[in-house]
């Protein structure tokens, strides 16, 4: 256990402000519920971000940018899209030493100006489908901010489409989806369950909201990427209006979808130990680092350190480019450069001593377990990404076993809320209300709706009201 962290069992909210210390991925802006990313922190998001922005536009795709600024009148189109969003944003009355005549809005997200702009330009069907994505920043004024959880300002993708049907907007709200499910899985070592949205968690003006919900290490839930079946309540509030193949005027069928910094948190939250972050190997910038060890500063600068410089060179070459690292800090001890590396979550340390140098070898040391293996020169171009599939794949099992451990079913509401206080983590319930039962049980419990599973069509009775028929819903205390 590292001496600047506090413990996980100890304090979570602390360990967690502690591990995004340590790691320098971000601090807090001198704007109230801002935060700045420090580079180690972007270096993060932009792996995010590349791995991302390659999926979609394997579907089909492409990046456009919107404006920051939103005229207030947009957002008063679309009635329950202003009511949802209204107590976050953040208004513009002033600019140029002038009032101005209509305020504008710091977008919150962008349904408003594209469906604008979408008006401009969908005429006819043949001008269907609309495939845009961008990445920006968005505002919207938190209560409670939590670094890389809940910032007033964060940075995201939203992707806003438009098509001739109501078929081809559903299935596109459930391709995206599952891009999103695959990418948390397969990159971030992220177990998800997705689902359907209830009705009281919806979108604000989206007909039918989807949603990946994560179980996070303290057994809460954190949403982390949703996808909206916005039906025509967009487009026919811009009048994003075309002719179809039968020669008739029809308004389009829109979906937005998005994910944010707030995977950062929850990368940190799923996979850190008390020692710091973990990083999984698909996600991790810097993949190893290499480290000469001695005492003998000739060996070090004659020796040890162009050899390790010609076995990154040797990785970088299966890894990618900049994703193997030499660590040169010869003013610190060996033990704290290898506990710098560690409280990074840099995946696999390399040490490059003089009894290694006598066998030819390197000495291997995973992060997550400290397991360690002896690694021939030879051998480096296969062993080192084997041993980094292993780590990303004993991430997610390790995720996913302890997401399992801490599933539940409730048939009762005493049942319900003993397990919630006693056990945490996700209940498995039948549920058949709708809003106001939704906002009775979070009274009750602070426990919300995470979704309505999607792989589960099962009936039975309510936990809650005890009418049959109930889906089946997984409730949890969340982020």
């Amino acid at each position: 256990m590292a001496r600047n962290i506090t413990p996980k069992e100890e304090d979570y909210s602390q360990w967690y402000l502690d591990v995004i210390k340590v790691a320098e991925l971000a601090d807090y802006a001198p704007v109230r519920g801002c935060m700045v990313i420090r580079p180690w922190g972007y270096a993060i998001w932009e792996s995010i971000q590349s791995q991302l922005d390659a999926r979609f536009k394997e579907t089909g795709h492409v990046n456009a940018y919107f404006p920051l600024l939103i005229p207030a009148s947009f957002l008063e189109k679309e009635a329950e899209h202003v009511e949802g969003f209204s107590p976050e944003c953040a208004v513009v009355t002033h600019a140029g030493g002038e009032e101005l005549e209509e305020p504008f809005v710091i977008r919150p997200t962008s349904e408003t100006v594209i469906g604008y702009m979408y008006s401009r330009w969908v005429q006819s069907w043949r001008d269907l489908p609309v495939l845009i994505n961008q990445w920006c920043n968005v505002m919207r004024w938190e209560k409670r901010p939590r670094l890389f959880l809940r910032t007033s300002e964060f940075l995201w993708q939203e992707g806003h489409t438009a098509h001739a049907t109501k078929e081809e907007a559903i299935d596109e709200t459930l391709k995206m989806l599952e891009v999103y499910r695959s990418f948390m899985e397969e990159v971030l070592a992220l177990p998800v369950v997705t689902g359907e949205k209830s009705e009281g968690e919806r979108f604000p003006g989206a007909l039918n909201t989807y949603t990946c919900e994560a179980m996070m290490s303290d057994k809460r839930a954190l949403q982390v990427g949703t996808s909206h079946f916005l039906g025509q309540n967009f487009s026919k509030a811009f009048d994003i209006s075309f002719q179809n193949r039968d020669g008739n005027m029809d308004y389009a069928w829109t979906t937005s979808w998005g994910t944010s910094t707030r995977l950062i948190g929850a990368v940190i939250m799923t996979h850190s130990d008390d020692d710091g972050l973990v990083l999984p190997p698909r996600l991790a910038p810097v993949k190893a680092v290499l480290v000469p060890i001695s005492t003998d500063e000739r060996k070090l600068e004659d020796m040890l350190l162009p050899k390790a410089r010609e076995l990154a060179n040797r990785l970088e070459a299966v890894l990618g480019p900049r994703s193997v690292i030499v660590d040169s800090q010869f003013h610190l001890r060996p033990g704290d450069r290898f506990f710098y590396h560690l409280q990074r979550g840099i995946p696999l340390r390399l040490e490059l001593g003089e009894r290694e140098w006598d066998r030819c070898a390197l000495r291997a040391v995973r992060r997550d377990t400290a397991q360690k293996e002896e690694i021939p020169w030879d051998a480096v171009d296969s062993a080192v990404p084997r041993i980094l599939e292993e780590m990303q794949r004993a991430l997610y099992e390790r995720a996913l076993a302890f997401r399992e451990a801490n599933t539940y079913h409730a048939g009762s509401f005493d049942e319900f809320k003993e397990l919630l206080e006693e056990k945490g983590g996700f209940i498995k319930a039948y549920f058949a209300g709708g809003v106001a039962e939704e906002k009775a049980i979070k009274e009750a419990t602070t426990a919300t709706v995470r979704c309505l599973p999607l792989n589960d069509n099962s009936k039975g009775r309510c936990f809650y009201t005890k009418k049959d028929g109930g889906r089946l819903a997984i409730f949890a205390k969340a982020y």
